[in-house]
């Protein structure tokens, strides 16, 4: 693995394309170009790299069953090189984390300590340090995260994930202005899924703050977080964000999966003709219906689905 510059470092070898799609957060893509990889042609140590992309896109498809299944395959398989061994440490810790044991995610996480930490998934101290916060050690947690953020001066990548851990595990700080600074690192190393995942972090502190009114910027972060987790098919992120936002009394929008359930099969067609692009006319035309009826339907299509334009409506059902 290598380096190739501080804004987008890079992983050259045959699973460039499935890496580079995973580290900027277009999952949807990464499932695609992992499904047409030729495994054989692979060596050990890009075998344990292929699992372990497999495991970050079934934990953030939410499907903790199957990446656990292709995390077994990296308990035994470290490829016999350092490289080998840090790719596995951080996607086991990873699942670890997502299955509750804390514990034993500190310890995959520390374990990748002094091997080589170019090009990995995520860096492991803000692992570690996350899974510090879970175990109650916010002291230790706090100096991981520091550590993370100190050595990541040209790296926003790596800024990016220590500021979000600092953010909860340092206390007498502004956390909100911390995560701030976590977004903006994010989107500087064009990570979309993270700069996702820090907005609803960030939605969440502001509606904790006491206040009786909800901040307009919070419902703002929380769907853009919501189109991109709907966009990806990432059904955590999309549930946490579904949750923070009836706490604002907004109501979420649908999964793509679920849009047909809500829709006639009347409001279907008319949905479908205007993801293909048709006017409302052209839609009528095609129908044989009235361009007023082509409206009414369209307005109580946004309505069930709680959008307000056309290019939302074509977000949410194209792709």
């Amino acid at each position: 693995m290598e380096v190739s510059g501080p804004r987008a470092p890079g992983y050259a070898g045959p699973l460039a394309d499935v890496w580079t799609a995973v580290r900027t957060g277009r999952m949807r893509d990464a499932t695609t170009l992992l499904a047409d990889v030729d495994c054989a042609a692979l060596d050990p140590t890009q075998q344990v790299l292929l699992g372990a992309l497999e495991v970050e896109l079934l934990l953030a498809a939410g499907d903790l069953d199957a990446a656990s299944a292709a995390g077994g395959t990296l308990s035994d398989a470290t490829g016999g090189t350092d490289a080998a061994a840090a790719i596995s440490g951080i996607a086991l810790g990873e699942l670890a984390a997502a299955g509750g044991d804390h514990n034993a995610s500190y310890a995959l996480f520390a374990r990748v300590d002094g091997l080589p930490d170019t090009g990995l998934l995520r860096p492991w101290r803000a692992g570690a340090a996350l899974a510090l916060v879970r175990t109650g050690r916010r002291t230790d947690a706090a100096g991981l995260a520091r550590a993370q953020v100190e050595r990541s001066a040209v790296d926003p990548f790596g800024r990016a994930h220590g500021l979000r851990v600092l953010a909860v595990a340092e206390a007498g700080h502004d956390p909100v202005g911390v995560l701030r600074e976590a977004h903006d690192a994010a989107a500087e190393a064009d990570d979309a899924r993270l700069s996702a995942q820090l907005e609803a972090d960030l939605a969440a502190l502001m509606l904790v703050a006491p206040s009786r009114n909800v901040p307009a910027e919070a419902i703002a972060l929380l769907r853009t977080s919501e189109r991109y987790a709907a966009r990806e098919r990432l059904w955590p992120l999309h549930a946490r964000v579904s949750h923070l936002l009836m706490r604002t009394g907004e109501r979420p929008r649908p999964l793509e999966g679920e849009v047909s359930a809500l829709l006639t099969s009347a409001e279907m067609r008319v949905a479908r003709l205007v993801v293909e692009g048709l006017t409302n006319r052209a839609i009528a035309e095609r129908l044989d219906v009235s361009i007023k009826g082509v409206e009414w339907h369209l307005s109580r299509i946004y309505r069930k689905l709680g959008i307000t334009a056309r290019a939302e409506l074509v977000g949410m059902l194209a792709g």
